[in-house]
C-alpha cells in the first residue's frame, strides 16, 4: 500500500523528497508547499507533482495520507496541529517543537488524533549506528565507560543571510540544537538517560543571537560519562563520535552529515570479545541509510498500524537534553535531569529578553 505525501518546506525537504522518490513502491508524493514560487514550482517540476502555496492547499487535496514538516522551527507546533486536526499523519524535522510544555502538548494531540506523529532522526538509520545498538542489544558490549560527540561544521555569513537563521524566536537556538541535535541523539540513544549535564555556550564565529560553540560534559544514569564539543567555525568539516565499553571500543567516520553510516570501526578488547561481537553480528542486516531507512520503517509502522521507529517520546528525550544544556549555560550550574513541570525552563530555553523583544 502507497502513502500519498505532500512536503512542506523546499530547504531540507528536498532531501526528503529525494528519499521518497527513491522508495516509489511504499510512496507518492502528492504536493510540494513552499511559499516562494520559484523554488515550490522547481521542486515541483524536478519530482513530477503539484506545486502548493500553502499547508492548507495541501490538505484540501483529496489523496492526502502524511504531512511532511520541513519548514523553519516556530512553524513546526501550528503546523502539526493543523494536520493532525486535518485527520491526516505527520512527518516533521528537527527540533520538532520549541519547548519541553510544546512537546507535551503535541503528546496530547496526537493522542487524540486520527493521525500519528515521527519526528525525523535520520542519522539512527545509518548502517553503522544500526550495527552498534543490534550489539547492545545482544548485551555483548560490556559495562559502558565513555562516549564522545565532536560536531566541527563551518556556518559563515551566507548561511545567516537567510532571515529566520540565528534567532532565538525562529530557529530556537544555535549549535546545540540545529547543528548537534542528531549527533548528540545517537549518543543518548546508545548510552541511555542522561543524569545531569554542565555546559559552556559562546558566539564567537558570527554576530549572531545564539550559540555557535559548546562544550559540555555528561553524567549518564549508569554512572558512565560523556562529552560533546560544537563549533560552527571549522576549517574543515567533520563529526566525530566516539564510544568506550569494557568489552569493545567503537568509533564513527567523520563524514559531517552521515555520523550514522558506515564506515564505522569496532575493536574488541580481546579476542574473546571478537568472538562474541561476531557471533551476535551473525544475524545482522542493515537496511537503508538516512531518511530511506526512516521512511522506509515509517511507511511499514503506519501500514501495519504498528510502532512508530521514531516517536515523540524520543523527540522529547532529545528536548530535554536540549533545555537541561541551556539552562546550565545560562545559570552557570550543573542541571539535573529530568526537567520538572515546575521548572521556568519547562516552558521555554529562549531567553527571556528575546521572548519580550517578540511580544
Amino acid at each position: 500500500m502507497k502513502l500519498r505525501v505532500a512536503v512542506v518546506g523546499a530547504g531540507i525537504g528536498l532531501m526528503h523528497l529525494i528519499a521518497y522518490r527513491a522508495l516509489a513502491e511504499q510512496w507518492e508524493i502528492v504536493g510540494v508547499v513552499d511559499v516562494d514560487e520559484e523554488r515550490r514550482e522547481k521542486a515541483a517540476a524536478g519530482f513530477g507533482t503539484r506545486p502548493l502555496a500553502s499547508l492548507d492547499e495541501a490538505l484540501a487535496l483529496p489523496d492526502l495520507d502524511v504531512v511532511d514538516v520541513c519548514t523553519p522551527p516556530h512553524l513546526h507546533l501550528p503546523m502539526i496541529r493543523q494536520a493532525l486536526d486535518a485527520g491526516v499523519h505527520v512527518i516533521c524535522e528537527k527540533p520538532l517543537v520549541g519547548s519541553l510544555h510544546d512537546c507535551d502538548e503535541v503528546a496530547r494531540l496526537e493522542a487524540g488524533a486520527k493521525g500519528r506523529l515521527m519526528p525525523i532522526f535520520q542519522y539512527r538509520f545509518g548502517g553503522g549506528i544500526q550495527k552498534l545498538l543490534h550489539l547492545k542489544r545482544k548485551g555483548v558490549l560490556g559495562r559502558a565507560f565513555l562516549a564522545s560527540s565532536e560536531t566541527a561544521w563551518r556556518r559563515g555569513a551566507d548561511y545567516y543571510a537567510v532571515p529566520w537563521r540565528g534567532k532565538w524566536q525562529s530557529e530556537r537556538g544555535g549549535c546545540l540544537l540545529s547543528h548537534a541535535i542528531h549527533n548528540h541523539d545517537l549518543v543518548t540513544c546508545v548510552m541511555g538517560p542522561v543524569e545531569s549535564v554542565f555546559a559552556h555556550t559562546t558566539t564567537r564565529v558570527n554576530e549572531v543571537e545564539t550559540e555557535d560553540t559548546a562544550a559540555v560534559s555528561l553524567r549518564f544514569a549508569d554512572g558512565s560519562l560523556g562529552s560533546f564539543a560544537v563549533t560552527l567555525g571549522a576549517a574543515s568539516e567533520i563529526s566525530r563520535l566516539r564510544y568506550l565499553f569494557d568489552g569493545v571500543t567503537v568509533q564513527s567516520g567523520d563524514g559531517p552529515y552521515d555520523t550514522g553510516s558506515e564506515p564505522w570501526s569496532f575493536e574488541p578488547r580481546s579476542a574473546e570479545w571478537d568472538d562474541r561481537m561476531k557471533a551476535a553480528l551473525a544475524d545482522f542486516v542493515p537496511g537503508p541509510d538516512l531518511f530511506e531507512g526512516q521512511f522506509l520503517a515509517g511507511h511499514r509502522a503506519l501500514v501495519e498500524d504498528a510502532p512508530l521507529p521514531v516517536t515523540v517520546d524520543d523527540a522529547r528525550a532529545s528536548l530535554e537534553l536540549v533545555t537541561a544544556l541551556y539552562a546550565s549555560a545560562a545559570t552557570g550550574q550543573a542541571v539535573s535531569l529530568p526537567i520538572a513541570k515546575e521548572s521556568p525552563w519547562y516552558r521555554s530555553w529562549v531567553p527571556d529578553e528575546a521572548l519580550a523583544g517578540a511580544s
